[in-house]
């Protein structure tokens, strides 16, 4: 067994691809806020892919977070120097390699001054962020909430932020008055439009404080939207399991599928990594491509994990191989979603699902349900609620999407149809499952959560489906539900 550090590199099992690059002569170009798998397994790679071609050796990742869970994770990346092990999870067989391209990790500290400091440095040119689509301070309209507590908090301690939006307004002042410049914000996270939030939650946190400031970030940094795409597991005790058989001891390797997708609008103002030397895709226009990969793909999460979650499934790859759950994915997308996506260069919303079905499908990736199912109350609103939205103004059909989102109210109860205990899976769970609880009685309940649904519940085709298909899933099962479904 290995232990993965710097110098032992050279000491790696055989087949084990290592950097080829001396890491010694890498320099920043880029600080990124939160360092979980994602991350390591998307931009991270994409990165490390360049290195060991010889270019963007100036563009090296240094981490950084705000939240407790990064200073445990900094630790450990900075015990193995910023090394992580990548395990491809291929049907045909599995294989590792070890990336280098991050080379540090700032103090997570409270007031962020650390962060903040680096940030300011004039080396660099690109901050990017994996938040989670939660983590943008939205309000119950989809605009920036200016009245989060975090939000007036940064607001009245522009020096010493709690959030990492604080932290980058505090650092582009100073780039401001040392005349560093401003530096580019990139949001990797699973939101439509998700350059345009970043870009109003930024902006609207620094006019709080200081409008000429915040004119002057409007003016000098750029905010390109991109959409991101590969299957992610979370690290767990399988993962621990399955780096040692490699003969490898990585205390955080990550688990990914055979497939990644990149696609970046080219509006970058400090400067940039040729990233489609790597194979990401520039575009001036990335709006077709995100809508396509959020609605089908997360959407398509969605509609499978509260079903498996309530049947007591593990993980997605299970979900697809219960032969109910797998035809709803495919009625719904094919009905119900697939009308509302357009194509993009060399593929068809059809083609797409049929791929997403085949990647969701892999017994090798242990993605589990609980976290495809985690913070719904961001995930619907972010994927499933803007198709539905689309679908009732065009007359189309809205049966199975009412399904899923009756199937997720059961799921909040808290309990799995073999009466075992779902434990909180949301950053508001205890809200969701009171109002849950009570729409056992009163399906219009839940519909009734206008931080959630806005007007929707007022739809009377949707709320009619939904309570309809609430009532069938109490009355006879999750299962004989979807049965009914696709029977219809």
């Amino acid at each position: 067994m290995t232990t993965l550090r710097r110098d032992t590199l050279g000491d790696m099992p055989d087949g084990i691809s290592v950097p080829s690059y001396d890491r010694a002569t890498l320099t920043p170009g880029i600080v990124h806020i939160g360092l979980g798998n994602f991350h390591r397994a998307h931009q991270a790679w994409y990165l490390h892919r360049l290195m060991q071609d010889g270019k963007a050796h100036d563009w090296a990742i240094i981490g950084a977070g705000v939240r407790p869970a990064d200073a445990r994770m900094r630790e450990t990346l900075l015990a193995q120097d910023g090394l992580t092990t990548l395990i491809e999870l291929d049907p045909a067989g599995k294989s590792a390699e070890i990336t280098g391209s991050m080379i540090g990790f700032v103090p997570v500290e409270d007031g962020n001054g650390a962060l903040i400091a680096q940030m300011a440095d004039p080396a660099i040119r690109i901050v990017s962020l994996t938040v989670t689509e939660g983590g943008y301070y939205r309000n119950a309209d989809g605009g920036f909430d200016a009245e989060h507590p975090d939000i007036r908090h940064d607001a009245a301690n522009p020096e010493a932020p709690r959030t990492a939006f604080g932290a980058i307004v505090a650092a582009l002042k100073a780039r401001r008055a040392s005349g560093a410049g401003s530096f580019t914000c990139q949001s990797c996270d699973n939101l439509q439009g998700n350059g345009d939030i970043l870009r109003e939650t930024v902006i609207g946190l620094a006019r709080l404080d200081d409008p000429d400031l915040a004119g002057w970030i409007e003016s000098h940094a750029t905010f390109p939207n991109a959409m991101v795409d590969c299957i992610v597991p979370a690290t767990g005790a399988a993962e621990l399991t399955l780096v040692r058989e490699f003969g490898i001891d990585d205390k955080a390797p990550v688990t990914h599928e055979n497939f990644r997708q990149w696609v970046i609008e080219d509006r970058f103002c400090a400067g940039r990594p040729p990233w489609e030397d790597a194979g990401a895709t520039l575009t001036d226009d990335v709006h077709d491509y995100e809508a396509m990969k959020l609605r089908c793909l997360n959407a398509g999460h969605q509609v499978i994990s509260n079903a498996g979650e309530l049947l007591s499934l593990a993980t997605i790859a299970d979900c697809m191989a219960h032969p109910t759950i797998r035809a709803l994915f495919r009625r719904v997308e094919m009905d119900e979603i697939v009308p509302h996506v357009s194509p993009v260069p060399g593929m068809t919303p059809e083609a797409y699902v049929d791929l997403i079905e085949t990647r969701f499908a892999n017994p090798q990736i242990r993605d589990t349900v609980r976290r495809v199912a985690f913070d719904g109350s961001s995930r619907h609103p972010g994927f499933l609620l803007p198709v539905i939205r689309d679908a009732l103004a065009a007359a189309n059909p809205i049966d199975g999407l009412a399904l899923v989102e009756a199937l997720w109210a059961r799921m909040c109860e808290g309990t799995r149809e073999d009466g075992s205990v779902i434990e909180p899976n949301d950053p508001h769970w205890t809200t969701l499952n009171a109002v849950a609880i009570a729409a056992q009685d009163d399906p219009a309940a839940w519909l009734g959560q206008r931080a959630i649904y806005g007007d929707l519940g007022a739809d009377t085709r949707f709320a009619e489906a939904f309570a309809r298909w609430h009532r069938a899933i109490r009355a006879n099962g999750a299962e004989a539900a979807i049965r009914a479904y696709l029977e219809s």
